[in-house]
């Protein structure tokens, strides 16, 4: 087997990190490794299989004879790097936000829309990790009955906001719980807020900035990423995030309207021969998906199954993923692996 020169951009971050796991955990057919990240972080020494890799800073020339090269440090840093990459021949997978909407650019979930990556130009964007495991436990049933119209609402994870905001979650919780009331507050709703909130022991419906018609960026991330990667540009689907105090695991309740008639059961045996999704759907037993349960997992998982009556075709469902493996690093590799597997890199 082909063997690749791969680079990970941010590997010092949460995603990244990961992602260096992932590549040892999946056997990723690595010829080099090297991991890249800012001039602050620069010169760490990182262990992976035994062996010591020192992070060198992310600059256009660390780029030269690199195959692959996953981006997860942010926005800027994927616009500023990541034509540079492709100009020195890596295909890159970006993590950010950067290039999503980009209409040249393919946004790819492996089990919705492989398709796509036929047309890539050397740059794919990873979804958003809500949008991710949305569109995972949506395709299956759109192929049965069409989707018609999607409300989701998401309760997400602070390891979404970075390390720090975990930080601040388990700084919280310390002070709440030994009766102080000062605690640090730089994280919520997110860095720079003009007022910044409790996490802990709390939610707040707010999860990036609001827009002018006060839907949160997040919100219209999952609204307008959905239509791209199923290729439904006029679905109706309207969105609600909010951050909850969970370290690892983002869950939605999603309530979808359908075209066509589909039965509960209909609906299971649809998602449990889809790949990538686990169905733990058995409420006698009170078995269904919880973020506690499921972090370190690749799959999505999907339970509560059951009719909305308040429509003539209707499925209420709650879908729980790991947010930085499922929803960042591991599709990443799966991009990658979909690539390889396709003759395409």
């Amino acid at each position: 087997m082909k063997k690749y020169n791969v680079a990970v951009v941010g590997a010092t971050g949460m995603v990244g990190q990961t992602l260096v796991q992932l590549l040892q955990e999946r056997n990723f057919p690595v010829e080099s490794l090297k991991l890249l990240a800012s001039a602050r972080s620069a010169g760490t020494e990182v262990e992976v299989q035994g062996k010591t890799y020192l992070v060198e800073e992310a600059r256009p020339e660390a780029f030269a004879g690199v195959d692959i090269a996953f981006f997860s440090a942010g926005g800027a840093v994927s616009q500023e790097l990541a034509p540079e990459a492709v100009e020195r021949g890596a295909v890159v997978i970006d993590n950010s936000s950067a290039f999503r909407l980009n209409e040249d650019i393919p946004l790819v979930v492996p089990e919705v829309n492989p398709e796509a990556l036929a047309n890539h130009q050397g740059i794919i964007a990873n979804p958003n990790c809500s949008t991710i495991q949305l569109v995972v436990a949506l395709q299956p049933l759109h192929a049965v009955a069409g989707l018609k119209r999607v409300v989701v609402a998401s309760y997400q994870a602070v390891s979404g906001a970075g390390k720090e905001a975990v930080d601040e979650l388990l700084a919280q919780s310390e002070a709440v719980l030994a009766g102080k009331d000062a605690m640090p507050r730089e994280r919520f709703p997110h860095a720079n807020a003009k007022v910044q909130h409790q996490i802990a022991f709390n939610m707040l419906p707010q999860i990036d900035v609001f827009d002018d018609d006060d839907y949160t960026k997040e919100e219209l991330k999952i609204i307008r990423e959905t239509r791209k990667i199923m290729n439904l540009p006029d679905l109706r689907i309207t969105s609600t995030t909010v951050r909850v105090p969970v370290i690892y695991g983002h869950s939605e309740a999603v309530n979808v309207e359908f075209e066509r008639p589909i039965t509960v059961a209909e609906a299971r045996e649809a998602l449990q021969n889809a790949p990538g999704i686990v169905v733990m759907d058995d409420p006698a037993s009170l078995l269904y998906p919880m973020p506690a349960e499921l972090a370190g997992r690749d799959e999505v998982f999907v339970g509560r199954l059951r009719v909305d009556r308040s429509v003539a075709y209707g499925i209420n469902m709650w879908v729980v993923a790991d947010n930085i493996r499922k929803g960042a690093a591991t599709n990443s590799i799966q991009i990658a692996e979909t690539l390889i597997a396709r003759g395409l890199l």
